[in-house]
């Protein structure tokens, strides 16, 4: 007569294994989440860093000024209220408002996840001129979220329209 072995999970390994799995889930979501917002961040300075330096571009390769401005509704430039979103276009006649003449490049939604962005100065327009320059515009954003200044990261703009990351964050 055979016997019959049986295979398979007892209660108390199934009940043993489930308790080790939720202790390392507890151990590993506060730097889940720390990870995302991290990355959440380093995506949306890169954004920025990528429209400026397709303004700078564009600039160089039209001949003409290209301007990037807050814009909360992605058709005019509207405040400094970097965080609400930009736009990026040809400024043809180099007022740094968009007008019929002008052609939009590029159009940022608002940033996610209780991030904001904002100017030294209160500045609401860089503007390339065909040289690639951004002449008076020497300026630096800082990015932050709910974690402050800490956390934060900075995009700085030279007179001569390079754009470097890090530095200080004043949030």
């Amino acid at each position: 007569m055979k016997t019959r072995t049986q295979t398979g999970f007892t209660l108390l390994e199934l009940m043993a294994t489930t308790a080790i799995v939720a202790i390392f889930a507890i151990i590993a979501l506060p730097s889940m989440s720390e990870f995302i917002k991290n990355e959440r961040l380093t995506t949306q300075i890169n954004g920025l860093v990528a429209s400026l330096q397709r303004a700078r571009s564009e600039a160089i390769l039209r001949h003409v000024p290209v301007t990037l401005c807050s814009s909360d509704n992605g058709a005019s430039c509207t405040n400094d209220d970097w965080d609400a979103g930009w736009i990026l276009f040809v400024d043809v006649n180099g007022d740094g408002a968009v007008d019929a003449e002008d052609e939009v490049l590029q159009i940022k939604s608002a940033l996610e996840g209780n991030t904001s962005l904002t100017g030294s100065g209160g500045v609401t327009v860089i503007t390339y001129d065909s040289r690639g320059f951004t002449p008076g515009a020497s300026t630096t954003f800082s990015m932050c979220d709910d974690r402050g200044s800490s956390f934060g990261k900075a995009v700085s703009i030279s007179n001569t329209g390079r754009v470097s990351t890090g530095g200080a964050v004043s949030c």
